[in-house]
């Protein structure tokens, strides 16, 4: 078994639906970045990517590369997962956690495990996203942007 951490942050830009794990979430605002903004989906990715000592997600979509603006984080994800199999390991399991004060990550738990399983090649029950607030305390408590951090483990195919 190998373990990775993942980390990824966002400020918050004018327009939604927001984008977490591959669901869209009802909002007037989203994770603004270079692709979809998808800020779980990249944490997992780093996650994933960094278990297996296989480089990062700037090295794999650089921002430089005008044909990721826009792109569909499950798809980077779903890359990731390719690079990870392709060195002959699987998912062990992934657990997110969301710093934000909103959106409220409970009500689309679910969804978000079910999509992210899909990507991941795994199922629902190895994957656990959950939400924190930082207490109203800095850039995330003043509700500019969220902060995502997960641990992933891979395990020999």
């Amino acid at each position: 078994m190998r373990v990775g951490v993942g980390y990824d942050s966002h400020q918050f830009g004018d327009g939604g639906p927001m984008r977490l794990g591959g669901v869209d979430i009802p909002a007037e605002f989203h994770c603004a970045g270079h692709s979809d903004g998808d800020a779980v989906c990249h944490a997992v990715t780093d996650a994933l990517l960094g278990a297996c000592a296989l480089g990062d997600i700037g090295a794999l979509f650089p921002d430089t590369d005008p044909a990721n603006k826009g792109k569909d984080s499950v798809v980077m994800l779903e890359a990731a997962v390719d690079r990870v199999w392709a060195a002959g390991y699987a998912v062990g399991n992934v657990d997110i956690t969301v710093v934000t004060e909103w959106p409220k990550v409970g009500p689309h738990r679910e969804a978000i495990r079910a999509r992210l399983a899909s990507a991941l090649r795994t199922t629902a029950e190895r994957v656990f996203i959950k939400g924190k607030t930082n207490e109203r305390m800095g850039w995330i408590g003043r509700g500019e942007g969220l902060a995502v951090l997960c641990t992933a483990t891979v395990v020999r195919r």
